[in-house]
């Protein structure tokens, strides 16, 4: 049976109408005229005014039994305009406004048929809060997808928070409500009131697309522009595509810009996003890294998350600044020739009350059956790959970051866990797929998909795989069966090398092939050899307290592995503070232990990394041929009793090949013969053990000429100095 006009009077104003557009504002009263409705439970009086008549003032009676409800008929002539304003009265005070009731939609029918289809690539550019002029009027559009959902309204300061003041217009099958309310404009709070599909109201929720958020831990969204900035770096754009590319040098800092470095005469607050762009950016310039990796920045509501745990996908986290502080900081990364990579959070979302969980009353964003949709390890929900719309709104998510904040690159968190329904589960624990496998195949298919996307609609950016296990083709075309990422951390080179060198070395010489397995695989992916944060924290220590022996010896074990890493085949990574032997383990609620660099020893550290960036961007052999077997080769692979180890880098031309050489004992080895497949001399670009690093001093004098004596399988060699805990790098200079 149909609803009888009362009936639908009475659930608008009780806040349950689901059509509020087919009841407020102007409507034909059924006898030729016009009739208009308002509702604003606050007022004691509405008068209708005319911008064209500055006389005409025309009270709305409040309907008998329906409180704040106020209707009658107005004239033709101001109807046909559509141009009336209302003043509200209440206590001793009023106010003058625009009806949002009397403006048409804004979403168009395309913007309907995209969205629809899980297919809006530019989604951000309709949903969420967006500042603009319709029909005339200055104001903001909200838009949310809330599909089953029985009312959804925009609630903020500006409406007393009463979600009965401003309910939005449903879409019908894109399950997307809007609204047009004038008069607001940027820095608007705002939430959404939403009432589910059995009648039952449910926590306020932040906007899913809210570009801006409140401080922690006020947790509304607010109301930013994203059509303030004028972009000065497009010669950055132009030649990033070169710099992002596998034959370039890529060394990235990866940063917590919460404890990078506090401010203790203000209260120890962490630096700005403006106070980063000045130092943060001169630092990594400074020492020779090519790109910074920020730790997640879309806003989060706990601290100890480090960000992991996001609410806000689409907004910079204020803590910083707002979303253009935001922006100068990726700019001011740019002049100082640097690329910006994100840590970027698709795989799992916190069950926050204000969040995604549960969205609209029905598991929306995450999957229904907690045995494919919660995160054991987190306690998190994830995402359901497999609903398009949530696809859609991840991907989406991706190309906001790269296309409207100039952002480089992509850092995907826990691919692992998004690729197997079995992560971190036990029997009986989870769905198999529906070929009866363990491959989440909805989640495979949808880091296809965002990757095919991102590569072809941001030119030049790269995305990088935090990925753990031995699926393949992590970094393969996606047209050849792979994943599509650039780049993948290669969690196995660290593991077994970490292992290795937190070991006494008396007993390296047993556990030799831990340094050696890499290079089985280390040409099946384009490789990133990782040092992150998630080696310097939950009890592990910082690097240099994981290095073995005393003081002396523990800064030249770092010191070597440094030599070894950067020598080594794959492109780099650092966590803040091992650049320079941070003494403690990372605590995200402390600043860095920057006075350390008043001793030398950390000095020392710090310099070889700079040195080592200058010398792995300026010679060719270390980097052109990082992702390529052509670029490698053992020369001494098996000297188990030395703990000693050598390789030849190359370069695509073959002409400059590097030699490097570890010595990972305490033993200094003189006069230890090594064979080079060139007779010339060999300029020593790397000695870890040298006093500029805090080290011994022992070497070979800058360079060794090579001598025509065979040695390792060559039919040249170098009779060299090891010191002690130190790797060598030597570049070939020619006859």
């Amino acid at each position: 049976m149909s609803e009888t006009p009362d009936a639908a009077l009475h659930r608008l104003v009780e806040g349950a109408q689901p059509d509020p557009f087919a009841l407020l504002g102007l409507h034909d009263d059924g006898q030729g005229g016009s009739l208009l409705r308002v509702l604003l439970p606050q007022a004691e009086r509405i008068v209708v005014l005319d911008p064209e008549d500055a006389d005409f003032a025309l009270e709305l009676p409040e309907r008998p039994g329906f409180a704040g409800l106020f209707e009658g008929p107005v004239p033709a002539a101001l109807a046909a305009r559509r141009t009336y304003r209302l003043r509200a009265e209440a206590g001793h005070g009023s106010w003058v406004f625009d009806d949002p009731y009397r403006f048409g939609p804004v979403l168009g029918e395309l913007d309907e048929h995209l969205i629809s289809e899980g297919a809006h690539r530019r989604l951000w550019q309709v949903l969420g809060a967006h500042p603009m002029t319709h029909e005339g009027s200055e104001g903001v559009h909200f838009a949310v997808w809330a599909p089953n959902a029985q009312r959804v309204s925009v609630v903020g300061n500006f409406n007393a928070w009463d979600g009965r003041r401003n309910p939005m217009r449903g879409r019908g099958h894109t399950g997307v409500w809007e609204i047009f309310i004038p008069g607001l404009g940027e820095g608007e709070i705002y939430k959404y009131e939403i009432i589910g599909k059995d009648g039952q109201l449910l926590p306020q929720k932040a906007d899913p697309f809210g570009f801006g958020a409140e401080h922690p831990p006020a947790t509304g969204s607010v109301v930013r522009r994203l059509d303030q900035h004028t972009w000065g770096d497009q010669g950055w754009m132009d030649k990033r595509a070169a710099r992002n590319h596998i034959d370039k040098p890529i060394s990235i800092y990866e940063v917590h810009l919460g404890s990078w470095k506090k401010v203790p005469e203000d209260g120890d607050r962490a630096l700005s996003y403006a106070e980063h762009a000045r130092d943060l950016v001169a630092y990594a310039e400074d020492m020779g890294f090519t790109h910074i990796e920020l730790m997640p920045i879309s806003e989060f509501p706990f601290d100890g998350s480090w960000g992991y745990q996001p609410v806000g996908m689409y907004a910079p986290t204020v803590r910083f600044g707002d979303l253009e502080a935001f922006r100068a900081l990726v700019e001011a990364c740019h002049a100082s020739e640097l690329g910006l990579i994100i840590d970027w959070v698709p795989g799992h979302f916190p069950e926050d009350a204000h969040g995604l969980a549960q969205f609209d009353g029905t598991p929306l964003y995450e999957h229904a059956d907690r045995r494919e949709g919660f995160h054991p390890d987190w306690n998190t929900l994830i995402y359901n790959y497999g609903r398009r719309e949530v696809s859609n709104y991840l991907i989406a998510n991706a190309l906001y970051w790269l296309q409207e904040h100039h952002v480089d690159g992509l850092r995907v968190d826990a691919v692992a866990s998004m690729l197997y329904r079995d992560y971190s589960r036990q029997p009986g624990e989870w769905v198999p797929n529906v070929f009866g496998g363990r491959e989440n195949l909805e989640a495979i298919d949808f880091l296809r998909r965002m990757n095919e996307v991102v590569y072809a609609e941001a030119p030049g950016i790269m995305t990088v795989a935090e990925e753990s296990t031995a699926f393949g083709g992590v970094s393969a075309p996606t047209d050849t069966g792979g994943l599509g990422f650039g780049y993948k951390w290669n969690m196995g080179w660290m593991n077994d090398t970490l292992s290795y060198i937190s070991k006494d070395p008396i007993y390296r010489k047993y556990h030799h092939h831990k340094m050696t397995f890499g290079l089985h695989y280390a040409f099946s992916e384009n490789f990133i050899l990782p040092l992150s944060h998630d080696e310097v924290v939950h009890g592990k220590g910082s690097l240099l307290e994981r290095m073995p022996g005393g003081g002396e010896e523990k800064f030249a074990n770092l010191r070597a592995y440094f030599g070894f890493m950067w020598g080594h085949p794959g492109k780099k990574l650092l966590f803040m503070g091992s650049e320079f032997a941070q003494g403690g383990e990372w605590n995200h609620n402390h600043s860095l232990d920057w006075h350390l660099l008043a001793h030398a020893w950390h000095q020392g550290v710090q310099s070889l990394v700079r040195d080592l960036n200058q010398v792995y961007r300026d010679v060719p052999a270390l980097h052109q041929l990082d992702c390529k077997p052509q670029g490698f080769e053992w020369v001494e692979e098996g000297a188990h009793e030395e703990s000693v180890f050598a390789w030849l880098r190359y370069d695509v031309a073959r002409q400059r090949p590097v030699l490097v050489v570890s010595n990972f004992t305490p033993v200094e080895r003189r006069d230890r013969r090594i064979g080079v497949p060139c007779q010339g001399y060999w300029a020593e670009r790397i000695n870890t053990d040298s006093h500029h690093y805090g080290g011994g001093g022992r070497g070979n004098m800058g360079g060794v000429h090579a001598q025509a004596v065979a040695a390792s399988g060559r039919p040249y060699s170098l009779t060299l100095t090891l010191p002690p805990l130190s790797t060598l790098i030597f570049e070939f200079q020619g006859g």
